[in-house]
């Protein structure tokens, strides 16, 4: 990292738009920290492409309506925002029925932070990304604060469908298999999170190219060259190979249309690291819990060793008949994942996942975003500042997601907006 300099104005204004977001790109306290923050906003951005951006509309919006917004030609327009498109700082939205295309800025989660190191090729100079992303997550906690420290969070454990036992209870949205199963199309990419390990000299062994994107994120990922497309069985082969290696299935925190899964492993993924070691829950849990049969149990500790974010531990027990103490593991229920890798582990089949929840899951990304932006009290910016008007197809489906809302929500989120506009369509319900 060089010497602090001065940000730009235009790098300043952006990173204030992104605070509209329903994940932001806040500036850290911590010298180090802010210098890699700074260095990610001027590797990815340009002067020109910052002044863009930082004036963009909050939700998705067609050409027409964000030239009509910015006062430039929409044939001018076009070519700069395809431009971003292709860097992944800008997400190009086809309409299902006409495919007319709406933009909208990519957040840094999951966003650019993860396209940035999904090319091992391309025009962003990757140790130089790779140090900057060290140096700003992890110089303090206000970027993984910003991302993990509320409710809603942007992925969610998948149980290892070979640790259930057949009668088990799961729904498909929480088995990957079926999810996989049900997409549309499927992509692969190399893992963010492994790629900047590689380029600071501390990656794994596990496999690189293991990140599946699904659905309409599938489209984009194959339009703008992020990954290569994937066949139903060969995802689902990348699935059960990741589960023989002990790793985390992480996937998008809704029920339909999931957008991606991750094979993830405790010592590269954020999410994972995070919620071991700042003592955040930055994983929405699978609603299972481990269960020990005491009688099956050696007492070994693979469960504990095997547990990506620490939940286990071994704690002394008292067998009838016997001299001394046997061991028997203890899950930290609030710690645990319900990711099934323990089970998967025991040698002795001695350690099984039981149904424990069934945690709040948002019923599409749109409930997730009303979700994310109520939590962070930015549920004004993303309802006000659509540069569409109120007839925006996006806008309309918010308001649906918002009257969707449990009571205490809704009347939280008519207190934060203030609107008669807002307090009416709530109302209606």
């Amino acid at each position: 990292m060089g010497h602090l300099r001065e940000l730009k104005r235009e790098h300043r204004e952006l990173a204030d738009r992104l605070g509209l977001g329903t994940v932001a790109l806040p500036e850290p306290g911590d010298e180090a920290a802010r210098a890699g923050w700074q260095e990610i906003l001027e590797i990815l951005y340009s002067p020109e492409e910052a002044a863009l951006a930082s004036r963009l509309p909050v939700l998705p919006a067609t050409l027409a309506a964000i030239a009509a917004r910015l006062g430039m030609p929409a044939e001018s327009l076009r070519p700069r925002l395809e431009a971003m498109a292709e860097k992944g700082l800008m997400l190009d939205l086809p309409d299902p029925k006409t495919g007319e295309l709406s933009y909208l800025l990519a957040p840094p989660v999951v966003g650019f932070f993860e396209f940035s190191m999904m090319r091992a090729r391309d025009s962003i100079p990757k140790r130089r990304m790779a140090e900057a992303m060290d140096a700003y997550i992890h110089g303090d906690e206000t970027f993984a604060r910003e991302v993990f420290g509320y409710e809603t969070q942007i992925g969610r454990a998948m149980v290892h469908e070979t640790a259930l036992d057949e009668n088990a209870e799961v729904l498909d949205y929480e088995r990957a298999e079926a999810v996989l199963r049900d997409a549309s199309r499927i992509a692969v990419s190399l893992c963010y999170c492994r790629h900047k390990q590689e380029h600071l000299g501390k990656a794994c062994g596990a496999p690189m190219e293991s990140c599946l994107s699904l659905n309409s994120a599938a489209d984009f990922i194959l339009r703008r060259g992020f990954g290569r497309p994937l066949g139903r069985e060969e995802a689902l082969d990348i699935v059960r190979a990741s589960r023989e290696r002990a790793l985390v299935q992480v996937a998008d925190n809704v029920r339909e249309q999931v957008s991606w899964i991750c094979n993830c492993c405790a010592c590269c993924c954020g999410q994972l690291v995070a919620h071991r070691d700042l003592g955040v829950a930055a994983v929405t849990p699978s609603g299972f819990l481990p269960e020990c049969d005491a009688a099956r149990c050696a007492g070994c500790g693979r469960c504990a060793r095997a547990c990506p974010v620490g939940a286990i531990a071994l704690r002394p027990h008292r067998a009838q008949g016997r001299a001394k103490n046997g061991l028997l593991p203890e899950v930290d229920a609030a710690r645990c994942l319900g990711c099934g890798v323990c089970a998967d582990e025991c040698g002795k089949g001695a350690m099984g996942m039981r149904r424990s929840s069934r945690p709040r899951v948002p019923l599409n990304s749109v409930e997730k975003a009303v979700r994310q932006s109520l939590e962070r009290g930015r549920l004004p910016d993303l309802l006000f500042d659509t540069g569409a008007g109120f007839g925006s197809r996006a806008l309309n489906r918010v308001l649906r997601a918002l009257c969707a809302l449990p009571p205490v929500d809704r009347l939280l989120a008519s207190e934060q907006v203030r609107s008669r506009f807002v307090r009416a369509v709530l109302a209606r319900v």
